[in-house]
């Protein structure tokens, strides 16, 4: 192996991995982060007060139109700035531009200015400004909406992820506070448009969103060549227990305590400690079957087995002729595996079947036949599109209540579609999917979404309470557009289907993976799918390789990175997990396991910048294995070795190159 020529490592060729040209600003006391247009991350002290404020423009399926920015100018001094720039959104009819104007004063106040314009006619969803509120900092907080009639309200945001949308009670504003500490409040006023709040937890994201044009309005609304639009965000704060001040210029010195300290070049250390105390079981994990590359050939077969899965899913829909053929062959697989099948049967779509009866009598013979191993049933359909109905229930459990196993009700879409159709609550589980960039696409916002995954396990479980959960698939980007207006743009020769992303293959998607795995297990899911076996949404490349490799440049056989943090967690299949916590989450994530007198602790960089981990408590780490940048191709072509070769582990310090991934094992008791 070492005296092979290796082939370029794909990996540095995925793009979006590095920085987009951060800068870090302060506006007085508060701490901004500027990044491709947008603000993030603004804090007060180590407090995070606003997660992100920027402007979108989405066409009539929802679509995020991307932006390009040009005539940046910035002015920055120690406690304020000066930003602006020229956006420009164009895709397929759409045609929008729009100057943006930031301003950061040194009395911690913001101005952010937009004054756009459309330069073609086009439908259009939404344009305009959006503000996200963090969860974790806000979720069960006190805020104050103000109304477009000037009066206003004291409420809370909500704890439990909110069914409904808006959310109630935060429509039809002209403003909004919240409480940042005792009595410390971020104010917020809007103009220009009316706004209101979704719980963006509905689709994974970690944050309340307060956006504009209400969504009660007529949609999708044509925008004629020439339509000016002007939008300003206007951000302060304010001590609610001096009601008598007149301006926070007067109570500086009781914010300036928060003062962060100056920015420098040193890398960030991030603190991780564990809570002994806290264990959870580990859900089962799974694949779904490939749908671009077929069954796996021998050597990915024999790979797969590395994973230590307890399922694959495969989905069935009776107007697709090739259903039983597929069924054959992933029951065979799964008998090689030691598998058994999660089966998602869809039974909207009849085609040449007479009757939903029909089809399910003729698939209960062919299991029978077959002698499928499974270990549930998703049904979906029957007057509820993407959901389970009672009646679809009532079907399934007459024709394949007879295998004996558990089958199940929810979503195959988001928590907001489960959330519109609530399923029957006598289903033996509840299930839905998971998707990270419904509403964003950056690494970034990708890296929060964790957080919010692990509060829809707890939201699911706060509605139906004792139900076993199952979260069936994870991808990295949605399978399909369940709030579609419009036709699906047809996707131009040389391009990647809206389902498949670069970053499958790429260490990012493994940090991921991991951030995950460990909101999963810490909050108590039953089962989990992940990605499929092979191709641009699975763990491995067939052996046939990238169809589009100057797209989706994977190494024909090889395995994705991501494939080793399964790898790592399917060691422990049926053990534990130990709840660990990070200073800073963001940054780096971390996952403790058990099982049988074993200990491992998994750690991921989920930024793109060079980290320490600081372990406090994490006595009898022996060895560490290493996945980065100078490791993944060989960890990608020769799999078994890599997983046979660690180094030994001194100290208590673990430095995390971009996106590492880092695994650390402890000395047998």
């Amino acid at each position: 192996m070492d005296d092979m020529p290796l082939p370029m490592n794909p990996i540095l060729q995925v793009a979006a991995l590095a920085p987009t040209g951060r800068r870090r600003l302060r506006a007085g006391p508060l701490s901004v982060v500027f990044d491709a247009g947008d603000l993030r991350y603004l804090k007060l002290g180590n407090r995070e007060v606003i997660r992100r404020i920027y402007a979108a423009v989405r066409d009539r399926n929802w679509h995020t139109v991307p932006a390009e920015i040009s005539d940046l100018k910035t002015q920055m001094a120690e406690d304020h700035f000066r930003i602006s720039y020229t956006s420009t959104h164009r895709q397929g009819e759409i045609h929008f531009e729009w100057q943006a104007a930031i301003v950061g004063e040194a009395d911690g106040s913001l101005r952010f200015t937009f004054d756009g314009e459309a330069k073609t006619t086009f439908l259009r969803n939404r344009i305009g400004f959006c503000v996200l509120h963090p969860i974790r900092e806000c979720a069960g907080a006190k805020c104050r909406p103000r109304y477009t009639d000037g009066t206003e309200r004291e409420m809370t945001f909500p704890d439990t992820i909110a069914a409904e949308q808006p959310v109630n009670g935060l429509s039809e504003l002209a403003g909004l506070a919240h409480e940042i500490e005792p009595g410390i409040w971020a104010e917020i006023q809007f103009e220009g448009d009316i706004f209101e709040m979704e719980d963006q937890r509905n689709w994974i994201d970690a944050s309340f969103k307060t956006f504009c044009t209400p969504l009660n309005r007529p949609r999708p609304l044509e925008v004629k060549a020439g339509t000016r639009v002007w939008q300003e965000i206007r951000l302060k704060l304010a001590d609610r227990r001096l009601e008598m001040r007149d301006s926070l210029k007067s109570v500086d010195r009781s914010f300036l305590s928060n003062q962060p300290s100056s920015f420098n070049n040193l890398p960030p250390s991030v603190v991780i400690i564990s809570h002994q105390d806290e264990v959870f079981r580990l859900p089962s994990i799974g694949l779904g079957v490939s749908t671009e590359s077929g069954v796996p050939d021998e050597i990915g077969l024999t790979r797969l087995q590395l994973l230590k899965l307890a399922h694959l899913r495969i989905d069935l829909r009776p107007s697709d002729a090739e259903t039983a053929v597929r069924l054959t062959e992933q029951s065979s697989d799964a008998e090689v595996l030691g598998h058994q099948l999660e089966l998602a049967v869809h039974l909207d779509d009849l085609s040449d079947w007479p009757s939903v009866d029909a089809y399910l009598d003729a698939l209960a013979s062919q299991l029978r036949v077959g002698q499928t191993p499974l270990a549930r049933i998703l049904v979906f359909g029957v007057g509820a599109p993407h959901c389970t109905s009672s009646e679809a229930l009532r079907l399934a459990r007459k024709y394949l209540g007879q295998f004996g196993v558990p089958i199940g009700a929810g979503t195959n879409a988001d928590l907001y579609q489960l959330n519109l159709s609530r399923p029957p609550a006598d289903a033996d589980f509840i299930c839905w999917s998971m998707n990270p960039q419904v509403h964003a696409f950056d690494n970034a916002s990708i890296a929060e979404t964790p957080e919010a995954a692990a509060h829809q396990v707890v939201s699911v479980r706060h509605y139906f309470p004792g139900k076993p959960l199952v979260i069936s698939p994870v991808t990295l980007r949605p399978r399909f557009n369940p709030n579609a207006t419009g036709p699906q743009p047809v996707v131009l020769s040389g391009e990647l289907p809206p389902q498949a992303d670069s970053r499958q293959l790429s260490l990012f998607g493994a940090a991921w993976t991991l951030a995950m795995t460990k909101a999963f297990a810490e909050s108590g899911a039953d089962s989990v799918t992940f990605y499929e076996t092979t191709g641009w949404r699975g763990v491995m490349e067939s052996a046939i390789g990238s169809t589009l490799p100057d797209k989706f440049p994977s190494i024909p056989g090889a395995v994705f990175p991501l494939f080793h943090v399964l790898a790592d967690v399917g060691d422990f299949a049926g053990g534990e997990a130990v709840r660990t916590e990070a200073s800073d989450p963001l940054a780096v994530a971390s996952l403790l396991l058990r099982s049988s007198g074993r200990r491992r602790l998994i750690l991921a960089n989920l930024s793109a910048e060079l980290r320490h981990a600081k372990l406090r408590d994490f006595d009898g780490i022996i060895l560490s294995r290493t996945l980065d940048v100078s490791t993944s191709l060989k960890a990608m072509i020769c799999p078994e070795e890599f997983r046979a070769h660690s180094m030994p582990f001194h100290g208590m310090d673990v430095e995390l190159a971009p996106h590492a991934v880092v695994t650390l094992d402890f000395a047998l008791p």
